[in-house]
């Protein structure tokens, strides 16, 4: 479990208030209906971001971290995973997600970000100029590799991802990345990360990546109490990564 189900992601160093937020369902290319959740900003900067959960698909956690991304003046819709396999439903700790993490495949998500991409771009979503995923452990990796499978998008940021999981889309990223990454991350070791930097380097992948010294896996949300100041550092570099890129 990456985060508890009471975990609530921190407030984002500038305020402002979501203009309407709520459940949304959205159509993938394949035809596949699956769970997403807007939130409008009051102020928009024209700038959206498809939030990318962890294993746990479209919970609580992540439709707050939506309207932490509206009251900071970017459009966001959050996304499920499991549509082809659970339907539309809870996704509480009641969910026995793992089943259901098994058969996604990276094809199947890109074509669901790109359904939220779409959505963002619209009048409904929006109309934003610049668009951008940002994704946790599972989705951390899957919104890296936006970068390769979906064209368009301005920049991917990912917290905590695996690096075996993103290495073979390297060669086909075009996208910048903003690599968040836990000093003491129990599931891949800092050495991991520092070697999958050089591989970015290597093919020219324009990235920018941050060690939190010390820090453990879901250090953002499980954690935040803990580590507030890593927190509040990964939102203002979110926030400045999308300024830059936009």
């Amino acid at each position: 479990m990456c985060y508890s189900d009471d975990a609530r992601p921190p407030l984002p160093p500038i305020g402002g208030a979501a203009a309407d937020q709520g459940d949304l369902t959205l159509t993938s290319a394949d035809g596949t209906r699956f769970m997403a959740y807007f939130a409008r900003a009051s102020k928009p900067s024209g700038a959206g971001m498809v939030v990318m959960p962890d294993v746990r698909g479209l919970h609580q956690f992540f439709k707050e971290l939506a309207r932490r991304f509206a009251e900071a003046g970017i459009d966001a819709v959050a996304i499920d995973y499991f549509g082809r396999t659970a339907g539309i439903g809870d996704r509480s700790d009641s969910f026995e997600f793992m089943p259901h993490v098994e058969k996604t495949t990276q094809e199947n998500i890109a074509m669901d970000v790109a359904a939220a991409i779409a959505h963002l771009r619209s009048k409904d979503g929006g109309a934003v100029k610049s668009a951008f995923t940002v994704g946790f452990c599972f989705g951390g990796s899957a919104s890296w590799n936006q970068s390769a499978l979906n064209r368009g998008l301005n920049g991917c940021i990912g917290f905590y991802g695996r690096p075996g999981r993103t290495e073979p889309y390297l060669s086909k990223m075009k996208a910048p990345l903003l690599l968040l990454i836990a000093g003491a991350d129990a599931a891949t070791p800092l050495d991991a990360s520092k070697e999958f930097e050089r591989k970015l380097a290597a093919a020219s992948v324009l990235h920018e990546m941050h060690t939190y010294e010390n820090a453990p896996h879901s250090f953002f949300d499980r954690h935040f109490a803990q580590w507030k100041d890593a927190s509040d550092d990964a939102w203002r570099r979110i926030l400045a990564f999308v300024k830059k890129y936009s």
